[in-house]
This record gives C-alpha cells, sequence and structure tokens, in this order.
C-alpha cells in the first residue's frame, strides 16, 4: 500500500467489505431475539452476530493484505507478517444491538507499524460511512468533514461512555461528570465509542471522553477526529490513548479547557 492507486484500490475494496457486513447486521437486526444473547460480563453483551461479522471482515482483510496482523474485539490478537495490523470492532454498541436500539457501527482501522494510516467507521442503521486516511483527511459519505467551530465548552456539547469494569473509574467518573454538566452545554451517553468519534469528527459534538476502552473501540474513531482538525490525546495530554484505557477527543477548540477539567478531578492533590 505504498502507491496512489494501491491505497484506491484497498479503500474500495474495503468499504464495499464494510457495507456487505453492513448489510448482514442490518438483516439480523430485524429479527434478533435477546435470548441469542451470551455475556463476556454481566455489562459486556455478545451474540453470533458479533462472531459472524468479525470473521466476515477478518477474512475479506486477509484476502486484501495477506499476511496482515489482527487485533479484534472477539478473536483477540494475531501478529502481523507484513508490518500491516487491522484493528476491528464488528460491531461497536452490542447493547444498543441486544435491545432494538438502532444505534451501532463497524469499526476497521489499518495500522503500519504502531501508527493508523486507514480509518472506517459505519453507521449501519443510517448508511453514514466515516472514513479518514492518514494525511488526506476526514470524509462522510465521500464528503470532506471538519470538526466544530465552537470555542467554549459553556456551549459544547459532550458525549461520553461508562467505564463498568473498574468501580474506582465509574466513581471518578461520575464526579467529572457532575462538574462538566454545570460548565457545558450539555452531556450524552449515546452507546457507540467509535460513533461518538465519528460525531465529533463531523461537527455533531465538540467532546468525547472515557476510562476502559480498547484498540478497537478507537482506532479508528481517532484518525477521524485528527483528520477532520481536531485533537486527540490521553488525560495527560499525551497520545498514549490507543493502548493506555483513557481518551480525550475535541474539536480542538476546548480541548485545553476539557483536559483541565478531567485533570483537577484524575490528578492528586486536586
Amino acid at each position: 500500500m505504498h502507491t496512489d492507486t494501491e491505497l484506491t484500490r484497498l479503500t474500495a475494496q474495503l468499504e464495499a467489505l464494510i457495507r456487505q457486513t453492513g448489510e448482514f447486521i442490518r438483516r439480523e437486526f430485524e429479527h434478533f431475539s435477546f435470548s441469542k444473547v451470551n455475556y463476556k460480563d454481566i455489562n459486556d453483551p455478545v451474540s453470533y452476530v458479533d462472531v459472524s461479522a468479525e470473521n466476515m471482515l477478518m477474512e475479506g482483510c486477509n484476502k486484501l493484505l495477506p499476511g496482515s496482523g489482527f487485533i479484534n474485539e472477539e478473536g483477540g490478537e494475531i501478529r502481523s507478517e507484513n508490518g500491516f495490523t487491522w484493528i476491528i470492532d464488528p460491531l461497536d454498541g452490542t447493547t444498543n444491538f441486544t435491545h432494538g436500539v438502532p444505534h451501532f457501527s463497524i469499526s476497521v482501522a489499518l495500522s503500519e507499524g504502531d501508527e493508523v494510516k486507514l480509518g472506517y467507521v459505519y453507521h449501519v442503521m443510517l448508511d453514514e460511512m466515516y472514513m479518514a486516511a492518514r494525511g488526506a483527511g476526514a470524509f462522510l459519505n465521500g464528503r470532506p468533514i471538519r470538526a466544530s467551530g465552537l470555542e467554549k465548552l459553556k456551549t459544547s456539547l459532550v458525549v461520553t461512555g461508562f467505564p463498568y469494569h473498574r468501580k474506582a473509574w465509574l466513581d471518578l467518573h461520575l464526579r467529572i461528570l457532575g462538574d462538566l454538566v454545570d460548565r457545558s452545554q450539555g452531556v450524552r451517553r449515546l452507546g457507540s465509542a467509535a460513533l461518538d468519534l465519528a460525531y465529533v469528527a463531523c461537527g455533531r459534538l465538540e467532546g468525547y471522553f472515557e476510562f476502559g476502552l480498547s484498540p478497537w473501540d478507537l482506532a479508528a474513531g481517532a484518525l477521524l477526529v485528527q483528520e477532520a482538525g481536531g485533537t486527540v490525546s490521553d488525560f495527560e495530554g499525551g497520545d498514549n490513548y490507543l493502548f493506555g484505557k483513557q481518551i480525550l477527543a475535541t474539536n480542538g477548540h476546548i480541548h485545553v479547557e476539557l483536559l483541565e477539567l478531567i485533570q483537577k478531578r484524575i490528578l492528586p492533590g486536586q
């Protein structure tokens, strides 16, 4: 994937694969039964739809770049033989899906070495395809997108998710939310981290933060935000968000203000 022609071929085929997988998820959503849900943890459901969609994506991506590695939600990690690694969440928002809430997505990113080069987030039910390529911009259904131009937290809409797996994180998170409610336009919890990031990228939301995420939750979405002119960091303002279990993504204008609000709660003595 070193020439424009190779990139064009790859992105066209990858988009077709993601859409095909999305069609499968849509069909299953129409008649899905809650009795078919299994649980990795009390707040972490999984279904045959997650597993089947991941298998479809893995098989297709392996054909596109044979020998690539994988970091997947359901299948774990497969070491790369060619320097490329696919980072895949086949159904981000499984809880929404299993309860009949039509807000969930497919997230696919491609990294070369340690750098994410390509990212797709597909809102399955709205047929919204978000795409970003490193250094080439971010797009929604082929049209360029930019992060919001709002400059103050007090006029901004912020989204988050809840860290179920560690009570200490949840308690801290709730304290941050208490501060944020008084200093922002509002806070939302939509249920798909990948779409939260995509919405920041296209200007529907100004900021997003969350504890306890995995690479497949945010690899594609973080690239979308960056290529749309936004800012992404960990809670120290650094770049250890992909594997660091914490992420702050904003339109750039409110990043320092929101980061300081979070740091006042997480740093000792604050």
